[in-house]
């Protein structure tokens, strides 16, 4: 379930594109993935769509056009890289030892190689996932139990409760808060 004040607060602190790209077609990007989507994540996705949030946090969006910021690319990506890491005897995070279990990513750390995910389980419904963020170039992988609108509020606000984005903030401590599309971004000079 949503929570409209969450994002709402997010709304205001970080404001969005004037002009979002369209909804995406939720029905044909969940039949991809065979599974549902969270409700919040729908609502982060339709009303920023995909880009950058305070260059640090990347949001994928199943219909992005670069595959740097596509759901759906990310996750193929991403699956392939896990299971080359888990045969190579890296331990998998408590929750992905679950039969059935398993993970999709729903945004990225800029530069660090850092991913956030969702952990699915089996008959869990979407808006109970657990979210991991695995630090991408070693074994951390941080479960936060809330949603995807709440870790990015609280990262931007700098009181996420995690090893990782905490220090970040604190070294960036931004006083002014922006998203960028993946548009916005790439095209910009020196990136």
């Amino acid at each position: 379930m949503t929570d409209p004040a969450a994002l709402d607060a997010l709304l205001r602190l970080c404001p969005p594109p004037a002009d979002p790209p369209p909804a995406p077609d939720w029905a044909a990007a969940e039949k991809r993935l065979g599974t549902g989507l969270p409700e919040d994540y729908k609502r982060l996705v339709e009303a920023y769509g995909d880009g950058l949030f305070d260059e640090t946090i990347w949001l994928l969006s199943p219909e992005a056009t670069a595959d740097l910021s596509n759901l759906h690319e990310q996750r193929t990506e991403r699956d392939g890289v896990l299971e080359s890491l888990w045969l190579m005897d890296e331990e998998k995070p408590d929750g992905l030892l679950e039969e059935g279990a398993y993970v999709i990513p729903w945004a990225f750390e800029e530069g660090s190689g850092a991913f956030l995910y969702w952990l699915v389980r089996p008959g869990q419904h979407p808006d109970a996932w657990t979210l991991l963020f695995n630090e991408g170039r070693g074994p951390l992988w941080e479960p936060h139990a809330m949603r995807c609108v709440d870790f990015v509020l609280a990262v931007l606000t700098g009181t996420a409760e995690t090893a990782y984005f905490g220090r970040l903030y604190e070294i960036l401590k931004p006083t002014a808060h922006r998203f960028e599309t993946t548009a916005q971004v790439i095209g910009a000079p020196g990136r």
